[in-house]
């Protein structure tokens, strides 16, 4: 038996609509994305900020969470908390909003026959992310190397690393590793070899490709590919779940 794991586009835009309930005891890796989730499970909203490399989950049998995935950039406008404040940290949205509003989101999510559509609903809609991230998250995506990508958007090397702190929780290095790990997850699970994923998603060779996965997911490819139909519907990365 395998945990059941859904998503789809939201109608939040720029954001992803995912469920997951709980039907093994194995924890779960969730590999690192560059979002933002606001969690509903259990009675409590939740934050998950961003991750810098796997996190590992476990719940309850029969456990269910119900999860607006925000896109790069924009989550952190949403919940009112520059990202880096909650890199690698699961929080109670209580914690960040008044007890009053939290409560109340609550109450509606509680009683909703839908949690999902519930949660669409009562979240507010993030803004796009201003020209400068949206070209920043462009130009790595493609890439570009970090110096580039600085005089790109017209800052200094510096000025990008704040940027990314505030938008992302982790500088442009960082995302750089994560966004092309998510490059070679999607080429790997669509059945491309190995040596050709590392000369497609940037990575120096297939060594350096190995090195930087084990670092990031805590397990090899061959391993994550293995096991990419665990926990989710969709492409394994963007929050994907899988068995540790």
């Amino acid at each position: 038996m395998r945990d059941v794991y859904t998503e789809r586009p939201s109608r939040v835009p720029g954001a992803v609509l995912w469920q997951r309930t709980v039907q093994v005891t194995e924890p779960q890796r969730v590999l690192p994305d560059g979002c933002l989730d606001l969690i509903w499970s259990g009675g409590t909203l939740l934050v998950a900020g961003p991750d810098t490399a796997a996190h590992l989950s476990s719940a309850p049998l029969g456990t269910r969470f119900t999860g607006l995935r925000f896109a790069p950039g924009t989550g952190p406008a949403v919940v009112g908390v520059p990202a880096h404040e909650l890199r690698d940290q699961r929080v109670p949205l209580a914690q960040l909003w008044t007890s009053a509003t939290v409560g109340r989101l609550a109450d509606q999510l509680a009683g909703a026959p839908d949690p999902g559509a519930a949660l669409e609903s009562v979240v507010p809609s993030p803004s796009p992310p201003d020209r400068p991230i949206a070209a920043i998250v462009a130009a790595l995506r493609a890439g570009a190397t970090v110096a580039a990508t600085a005089d790109a958007v017209g800052m200094s090397e510096r000025q990008l690393h704040r940027r990314c702190l505030a938008a992302f929780g982790y500088g442009a290095k960082t995302l750089v590793r994560i966004l092309r790990m998510n490059r070679a997850l999607e080429l790997a699970h669509a059945g491309t070899p190995f040596a050709a994923v590392a000369a497609r998603a940037g990575y120096a060779d297939q060594a350096h490709l190995a090195r930087d996965v084990r670092a990031l997911a805590g397990v090899p490819l061959g391993q994550l590919i293995g096991q990419s139909g665990a926990n989710s519907s969709t492409l394994l990365p963007s929050g994907s779940w899988i068995t540790a």
